[in-house]
């Protein structure tokens, strides 16, 4: 999805939620259940929230990492994922049993396309891997392992939701093409700040 044509459909959706000075807490969550897009209410413990909420986590963890990045080209990448992830936590959020127009266009095959074809990049400037590597290296490095790790649970908890409720197999996609990614993007922050990846060497001797 082009990056303007998707600030405009949230711009959009902006205005649609927050129209009529909405204020920040609302009390109608105090008993434990919130609200669906297309106004179903649900338990803040429902497979569906709980995987909106990792996903939410994930956005989060992407702008500590952004927030941490020298490379222009990678933070404005990261605002991009960061922008794809609300869109797609919103599909996540919205009523499944109703159809429910969130003004915004869903995510598709073209974007996982998209970050293949980041991986691919990224990947020809890397040294081939010979072995199992640690989480570290830089801080960049090891703040974008976090956000790979995070990107797993959160496409664990959206796969699970999947098993009982409708799910488009394009989010599940995008989340697991999205580790890789990110996988990818820690080695690039490794050999950009001239840091070695960390190399798992095994155990030693035996218990």
């Amino acid at each position: 999805m082009p990056a303007a044509r998707l600030q405009t459909c949230l711009r959009s959706a902006e205005r649609r939620l927050y129209s009529g000075s909405m204020k920040i807490y609302t009390k109608t969550g105090d008993r434990g259940d919130t609200g669906l897009f297309g106004g179903a209410r649900v338990s803040k413990a429902s497979p569906r929230v709980s995987a909106y909420g990792d996903v939410d986590e994930l956005n989060s963890v992407l702008g500590v990492v952004a927030a941490h990045l020298s490379d222009e080209s990678s933070r404005a990448e990261l605002r991009q994922i960061q922008s794809e992830l609300f869109v797609l936590g919103a599909e996540l959020a919205k009523n499944p049993d109703k159809q429910v127009d969130l003004g915004m266009a869903l995510l598709a095959e073209a974007d996982v396309q998209r970050l293949e074809g980041l991986i691919d990049v990224l990947d020809q400037s890397l040294p081939p891997l010979k072995t199992f590597i640690l989480p570290g290296g830089s801080v960049p490095a090891s703040f974008l392992h976090v956000a790979r790790t995070t990107c797993r649970r959160a496409e664990r908890a959206v796969v699970e939701l999947a098993r009982a409720e409708p799910v488009r197999e394009e989010l599940i996609r995008y989340l697991n093409r999205l580790s890789d990614l990110l996988f990818t993007m820690a080695r690039s922050a490794n050999a950009r700040a001239g840091a070695q990846d960390v190399p798992w060497v095994g155990r030693q001797g035996k218990a």
